[in-house]
């Protein structure tokens, strides 16, 4: 009797139980929120507002580093790597 129990619960897990499974796991996922057009325009702004304020910031250490030859402008300890797509166009 046990000889049949294993093979018909082997049998029940991968043709009942993955895709229980895995429509599941879908189903959830498209119920997850999107981002918005709205939400991509506002982070699309807030990008461009991030990359104008560190060109004035950069702008201003140049300034006080000519005047004062002590002066070391603290550097980001990593490079944020920008490597992402850049919507200026």
């Amino acid at each position: 009797m046990e000889d049949i129990l294993v093979p018909i619960a082997i049998v029940g897990m991968l043709f009942i139980g993955m895709p229980w499974l895995i429509f599941h796991y879908v189903t959830k996922w498209k119920q997850a929120p999107k981002i918005t057009d709205e939400d991509e325009k506002l982070l699309d702004e807030l990008h461009l507002l991030a990359r104008r304020l560190e060109e004035r910031l950069q702008t201003v250490e140049r300034i006080v580093a000519a005047d004062n030859p002590d002066f070391r402008p603290a550097r980001p300890s990593q490079d944020d790597g920008d490597y992402a797509f850049d919507r200026r166009n």
